[in-house]
């Protein structure tokens, strides 16, 4: 920011205050943290069931008190389908399944993103082979496939055949903001006032792979959340093919189009990723759902 002799002192106090800020000025509060003792907090059941093993990003609302996690189970000398599972909890630490598991096995469903909306759930989900698809429940347990998301390009014509997956909700003022990957090789934005037909802001990713190593390889979105007018978003990353050792990151924004990411990415390493802020009783915590759900609270926090 520059800042010309003679401008009067009020508009300096206004240039400073809305001018972007760069660099490692990220909120300390969204980029320092440390695990937990209690991690991991949720996983597979390690025997002969249906969610054996967990995977991809689950996704948590905190509704009256209650946390409501909905994750993808699969045991592949069962099915090689990924079904929908749900637990609860009353601290976001200690979970119990819900008697009714899996609660939806009618088509793969993983790498889920809910949101409540009008008096009913909407799910975000991929599919088999990495296509994303939209669900609706009015309970958070009765689900209905709505079948494949309608991506369009910026000139409205369909996307070139590929995967279209991690699929993340933002909504806004009536707009359906829907971030997606292509392969892991960037990410997407599509808009859309129906949720029916999804039109690409522009058909380049508005977050790309690189320059620094640590992200070089993939990138997907996990979550967007706005605090103080600004937009945040978690997202996982890898500099290996094949995938080793993924990592959580974060990146910001003022328009949801142009992403700065964190100088001191990634935030998590040690292949925690799939991430999302959960704000409860407790405040705010970061939960990492892949390979097994961790929970990560401010490395600021006074015991």
């Amino acid at each position: 920011m520059v800042i010309r002799r003679g401008t009067p002192l009020a508009l300096v106090v206004v240039a400073f205050l809305t001018a972007p800020v760069r660099g490692d000025d990220f909120p300390k509060e969204l980029v320092r943290w440390k695990s937990i003792a209690e991690n991991p907090v949720f996983a597979g059941t390690g025997k002969d069931t249906w969610d054996r093993k967990i995977r991809e990003r689950g996704y948590i609302l905190v509704e009256n008190g209650v946390y409501r996690l909905w994750y993808t189970g699969y045991n592949d000398d069962r099915s090689p389908t990924k079904f929908l599972g749900l637990a609860s909890s009353p601290d976001g630490i200690h979970w119990t399944r819900d008697t009714a598991n899996p609660v939806f096995t009618k088509s793969w469903t993983e790498d889920v993103c809910v949101i409540r909306h009008n008096d009913q759930y909407v799910m975000f989900a991929e599919g088999k082979d990495d296509i994303a698809h939209q669900m609706t429940s009015p309970d958070g347990r009765r689900w209905n496939d709505e079948g494949p998301i309608d991506i369009r390009k910026r000139n409205g014509d369909p996307l070139s055949p590929g995967p279209y997956g991690t699929p993340t909700i933002w909504f806004e003022n009536d707009v359906w903001y829907l971030f997606y990957e292509r392969g892991d090789l960037g990410i997407w934005l599509a808009t859309s006032r129906d949720r029916k037909i999804f039109t690409n802001v522009q058909d380049e990713p508005v977050i790309s792979r690189g320059p620094e190593t640590y992200d070089q390889a993939a990138v997907a979105m996990n979550q967007v959340i706005k605090r103080k007018g600004v937009y945040y978003a978690f997202y996982h990353a890898n500099s290996h093919r094949p995938w080793k050792d993924w990592t959580t990151c974060i990146a910001r924004s003022y328009d949801l189009i142009h992403w700065e990411k964190y100088a001191g990415n990634p935030i998590i390493q040690n292949n925690c990723s799939s991430a999302l802020l959960v704000s409860g009783s407790q405040g705010d915590r970061l939960y990492t759902m892949h390979p097994e759900v961790r929970v990560f609270e401010s490395a600021d926090k006074t015991p």
